[in-house]
């Protein structure tokens, strides 16, 4: 069994225990056995002031890109800043009462998942105002394996709050090493201390953990959704459905117009080790498309120790767009930090003129997203602050 940072903090009795500390997290940041981590914390004795909380707020539940507003936490009966919101740092006010910040929220392991962006704030804040940042780590759930990272790296162009830095889209790191990584090559001067997991193997994906699953955000509720997750995410910049609005948001796919038989075909022949399609139809309840009958189609991956998933979503970007020249078009999708919504594209894929890609013919893109997907250098670069 897989032990958090968490569990480790509430096994010790750090010298700073009883001083005042803000925490920033949410309701999916959970012991080994499911209790909130905030929760856990206080009742030992910690002395918590404050909460901070990322995009989906506290309870994790919030609307996809809503702006997030502060509170009072019913089960701790602190107050909650929110840092999706008017900010996406904590101020020197919100700190003045603070004497140090501990960060616990899980992530997915995708560079355009936001909660890693909100740590690097809160890294900047604390190197601003002078206070100590304790990382409880926590596992990657698509591994820690570096032969399965995909690129792009972000250009400096593409930077926005779903990537910050440069870093390759499914990155097989933990936070807490990229916390380390972003303190030296960002030159941040943060006082950073990793408190790590135990029992965690580079090669472990979440079913390896042998815990009970725990949804990340309203539209990631299995760990299906999240093995998916790096590919589908894309048709947020288009006019097709990531199945938003069902129970099966980021594994199905769909739109009026879809020819959802001929791409499923398409799909199963081009990459029949890694996943397997099936047409079917859908009602989205919200999002795009909602009221409206769609063509879909159900995603399931065959072998996700092997699953390349950005490059299977660039590749079903293409063919979405080849086989539907009249229906398909980008769309701007508008969040909170990109009111507008534009360039969401160059934003997830993390480069500019990104729709210029999937006007190459066929086999120039294929040999083009091969090569743009393969960071083949990221293992070399993050090695010296990896701490497993």
């Amino acid at each position: 069994m897989v032990y958090f940072g968490i569990d480790q903090l509430l096994l010790s009795n750090p010298s700073w225990k009883h001083q005042r500390i803000a925490l920033v997290t949410n309701e999916a940041a959970t012991t080994y056995n499911g209790i909130a981590s905030r929760k856990a914390l206080q009742d030992i004795g910690f002395n918590l002031v404050k909460l901070f909380s990322p995009e989906h707020g506290l309870s994790a539940k919030g609307v996809d890109g809503e702006a997030i507003h502060d509170g009072i936490d019913e089960l701790t009966d602190l107050p909650i800043i929110s840092l999706y919101g008017t900010k996406l740092a904590p101020t020197a006010i919100d700190l003045s009462n603070v004497d140090l910040i501990i960060f616990d929220i899980p992530d997915v392991g995708v560079r355009f998942y936001t909660y890693l962006w909100t740590l690097t704030y809160v890294m900047e804040s604390c190197a601003l105002n002078k206070k100590k940042l304790v990382v409880l780590d926590r596992p990657n759930p698509l591994s820690g394996n570096m032969q399965l990272a995909e690129g792009p790296f972000l250009d400096d162009l593409s930077s926005s709050f779903i990537g910050r830095w440069s870093i390759p889209i499914r990155h097989s790191c933990t936070l807490g090493e990229l916390a380390r990584y972003f303190n030296a090559t960002q030159h941040l001067q943060v006082d950073l201390e990793i408190i790590a997991c135990s029992n965690w193997k580079r090669d472990f994906f979440e079913p390896d953990w042998k815990l009970p699953f725990v949804g990340t955000s309203p539209a990631l509720q299995s760990y299906e959704s999240i093995l998916l997750y790096p590919a589908l995410c894309f048709l947020e910049a288009t006019n097709i459905s990531e199945g938003r609005g069902t129970e099966e948001a980021f594994q199905i796919i769909g739109a009026p117009w879809l020819k959802h038989t001929a791409i499923s075909m398409q799909l199963n022949n081009l990459l029949a080790e890694e996943i397997y399609s099936e047409p079917i139809a859908f009602l989205p309840v919200e999002a795009k498309y909602v009221g409206e009958q769609c063509n879909g189609i159900r995603i399931k991956v065959k072998n996700y120790k092997e699953f390349k998933p950005v490059y299977m979503g660039l590749l079903l970007l293409k063919l979405l767009k080849e086989m539907h020249p009249n229906n398909f078009k980008w769309n701007n999708y508008k969040t909170n930090v990109n009111p507008l919504g534009e360039k969401h594209l160059d934003k997830l894929i993390g480069i500019a003129n990104s729709e210029a890609l999937f006007e190459l013919p066929f086999p120039t893109f294929l040999k083009t997203i091969t090569k743009l997907t393969s960071p083949s250098n990221w293992e070399s670069t993050i090695d010296n602050f990896l701490l497993y």
